[in-house]
């Protein structure tokens, strides 16, 4: 269960409680879940008891415990947990690492977006488009680009302008799209300012992956470093060995159609923690967004890549060895994490070649 989908369930929770006459309040369009913080526990905690506890006319705490008899009935919901003066801590029910390998290779390289249905009403729920504004500058512009890709998986409708119109080659090499009118409509959020800190150098000497890359992976407050060590084809520069995690995950099931034999999820021993990385994806994507934060993609990128290296030698067969389920099932794993890595990169607007 993703968080849009988890944030979706609670919503539902307050309708029937307020469809039973336990709570007489007017549903929100929208609630939200995040990680748990101090004190909590489970996977996600929501403050949404507290939102309604002045127009329903009930302590926070009576109001949690109203939803909490609704969530705990949810299908994906393990336990419901209720700390503080009425914070619901949700742990979900753990995903067969098969079946999450399966939901990874059905959804493609959008595992991890937004539904459709959720796509439609979050700008409406959040107040209207959402303005990025940048400074004429090589990152601020990136940065903003990057974050309106990743918000518009998650179904937020985003518009983003300069400050003043930049240089045409900082847009045509870097790869960025700005919308003329992204300070237009009467019904827009005030504009959000993207402001990272500058990158020194020439960035665009290194060209629109790298470039971006190198943009992208410090986080905002953090300088960046704009040399040639992006560019070099060795393990010690991240955006290679993500980028090779991904492109051999690509030779290895044309490799396996050789052989005669697909992937087919299944048990795998010694995934060398993939799966959990791959369930998490989902979470980083969402905190990303919320965050105005495309680093934290970056980096959960380059940890399913150092995941996966060490693991696919071990997915095809070896000397006289005929394929078998557990082949099968490696190679779906292979396959689910190359597919992470190339809707990753997608959306922090660097090509994922399936040859490098």
């Amino acid at each position: 269960m993703t968080p849009v989908e988890l944030s979706r369930t609670v919503l539902r929770a307050v309708r029937r409680a307020v469809d039973a006459g336990e709570l007489d309040v007017d549903v929100p369009a929208r609630v939200g879940v995040a990680p748990p913080g101090p004190g909590g526990c489970g996977d996600y905690a929501t403050g949404v008891a507290l939102q309604l506890a002045r127009p329903a006319g009930q302590p926070p705490y009576r109001v949690a415990q109203v939803l909490r008899a609704h969530l705990a009935a949810a299908d994906g919901i393990a336990d419901v947990v209720l700390t503080g003066p009425g914070f619901l801590n949700i742990s979900l029910h753990r995903t067969a690492p098969a079946d999450l390998v399966a939901e990874v290779l059905r959804r493609g390289t959008r595992y991890g977006f937004a539904d459709a249905d959720a796509d439609a009403n979050a700008s409406t729920a959040a107040g209207g488009t959402l303005q990025l504004r940048c400074a004429p500058d090589p990152r601020a512009l990136v940065v903003a680009d990057a974050t309106a890709r990743i918000l518009r998986s998650q179904g937020v409708a985003v518009r983003v302008g300069c400050t003043s119109p930049p240089p045409f080659e900082w847009t045509t090499v870097l790869g960025v799209h700005l919308d003329a009118d992204a300070d237009a409509g009467a019904h827009s959020r005030p504009a959000e300012e993207i402001r990272p800190v500058p990158a020194p150098g020439d960035v665009l000497a290194l060209g629109r992956d790298a470039g971006r890359w190198a943009l992208l992976h410090p986080a905002a407050h953090d300088r960046p470093r704009t040399g040639g060590e992006h560019l070099v084809q060795r393990e010690s520069n991240p955006l290679f060995r993500v980028r090779y995690a991904h492109a051999r995950s690509r030779a290895l099931a044309r490799n396996a159609a050789d052989l005669g034999f697909a992937a087919e999820p299944g048990p795998v021993d010694h995934a060398h923690g993939i799966h959990a990385l791959l369930a998490d994806h989902p979470r980083v994507l969402a905190a990303a967004a919320a965050h105005r934060a495309p680093d934290r993609l970056a980096r959960h990128l380059v940890a399913v890549a150092d995941a996966a290296l060490p693991f696919l030698p071990t997915v095809l067969p070896r000397g006289g060895e005929k394929p078998s389920a557990a082949h099968r099932a490696r190679l779906a794993l292979a396959e689910a994490a190359g597919t992470v890595l190339a809707g990753g990169l997608t959306l922090l607007g660097i090509d994922a070649p399936d040859h490098l």
